[in-house]
């Protein structure tokens, strides 16, 4: 879509509708049958043990604090998904290399394969909801979402609060 596409009434209504879209994608992917089947806690083990990742390919470091701002929730709450990935034995906390009265949290063998399990689900759910589409139709909107998600490394830190332009 061009800026002139956007500016037409047809053009508007399409990126209102992207707000409602959002809203139900992840409830409604979470629908999708996979194998193995996904759980009530899936959902936000998925989160933790995505963030905690992402910061150690990031080559940083993630606490409970650091955790809570990505989720923005309190860190009350984030603690207490950290300690259910950490009893189930998903996570570990360990000394920060950096500050060694910091405590950082770790993928452990288990949470590493728990995240291969979550990705290998998401792949089916998007065979199994866009099966219907011409593969040239998969393949694009797969590029598009990396392109949009590669697009949100440029969005402010958490706890930044910067206002969207």
């Amino acid at each position: 879509m061009t800026d002139k596409d956007a500016s037409m009434p047809q053009g508007q209504a399409l990126l209102d509708a992207v707000g409602a879209a959002f809203a139900r994608l992840r409830r409604r992917t979470m629908q999708a049958p996979v194998d193995p089947p996904s759980g009530p806690k899936d959902l936000k083990r998925n989160l933790v043990l995505n963030i905690v990742d992402e910061a150690a390919e990031a080559d940083t470091e993630m606490t409970v604090g650091g955790l809570a701002e990505h989720l923005l929730v309190d860190p009350s709450v984030a603690s207490r998904m950290v300690s259910d990935c950490i009893s189930h034995g998903y996570l570990v906390r360990a000394a920060s290399q950096q500050d060694g009265r910091r405590t950082v949290l770790h993928l452990t063998e288990e949470g590493t394969a728990l995240l291969s399990r979550f990705r290998h689900q998401q792949r089916q759910a998007f065979e199994y909801i866009t099966r219907d589409w011409p593969e040239s139709e998969r393949l694009e909107f797969a590029r598009l979402l990396l392109k949009y998600t590669d697009s949100t490394a440029r969005l402010p830190a958490p706890g930044g609060g910067a206002s969207p332009q």
